[in-house]
């Protein structure tokens, strides 16, 4: 991860970081671009001098937020690993927040154990747009049958075969995987679509709200979602809904 694993010296903490990804260009660093693993990059420099790479258990898009991601970097820094929440945080945006620290097994790493990931994605419904939610929630002012997505959604839960609900440029050996729980509900002019799985593919979160929505306006019948899925075909789900509207709420380690 940041080449050193092999010094005796070395001690690896693990972060919980959240977010509002407004204005970066998603988790992962690249030069020129403002991201979250960028600022959290340099806030390590400032704090310990030394040149680190953080690493992440969720590649967030650009747009995208969250509340529980994890991370590790090594460090030979004499700051206790409790601790570096607290410094951090004096190094970072506001936007940023480190939420807790703690020293991990030297091999340890969150994108290559078990995991279960809870991301939300929210759509404010009505006539006009609410300006204190619409960095957090998608606007949509035609009517939704609720009791239709909810339908939809059924079909999605359990191990799929999910190529047609992600991006074609995804780089993955396999396209299967396992949503754990989906859940379409109402809370006062919101719609919440609620997604846990062990691991999600490139926007694949996106198009399944994008679906949903669909299949709420009438354009996809529910019972035609295994057809989707069946057909491998990108083309054949609906859009990718806009990244402001999903939220990684949760990030459970199940195994180490």
């Amino acid at each position: 991860m940041c080449g050193f694993e092999g010094r005796p010296d070395m001690k690896r903490i693990l972060i919980s970081v959240a977010y509002d990804g407004t204005s970066y260009h998603g988790w992962q660093a690249a030069e020129g671009q403002e991201t979250i693993a960028g600022n959290i990059d340099l806030a390590l420099k400032h704090l310990t001098g030394e040149d680190i790479n953080v690493s992440g258990a969720s590649r967030t898009d650009a747009g995208v937020h969250a509340l529980c991601n994890l991370a590790v970097f090594d460090t030979s820094s004499s700051v206790p690993p409790e601790r570096f929440s607290y410094a951090l945080n004096t190094c970072l945006p506001g936007d940023i927040r480190v939420i807790s620290s703690e020293e991990v097994p030297i091999d340890f790493h969150p994108r290559f154990i078990k995991t279960e990931k809870t991301y939300r994605y929210r759509i404010q419904t009505g006539e006009m747009p609410d300006p204190l939610r619409i960095r957090y929630c998608w606007h949509i002012s035609y009517p939704l049958d609720i009791c239709a997505m909810q339908e939809a959604a059924a079909f999605l839960k359990g191990e799929h075969d999910f190529r047609a609900f992600c991006s074609v440029h995804t780089d993955v050996k396999t396209t299967v995987r396992e949503i754990s729980y989906i859940d379409v509900s109402r809370i006062s002019d919101e719609i919440h679509i609620t997604v846990k799985g062990y691991g999600f593919l490139y926007n694949m979160v996106r198009i399944i709200a994008g679906t949903l929505v669909e299949a709420g306006r009438g354009r996809i019948k529910p019972s035609g979602i295994p057809e989707i899925l069946n057909s491998l075909d990108r083309e054949k789900a609906g859009p990718t809904a806009p990244p402001r509207g999903l939220t990684l709420m949760e990030n459970v380690i199940l195994s180490d």
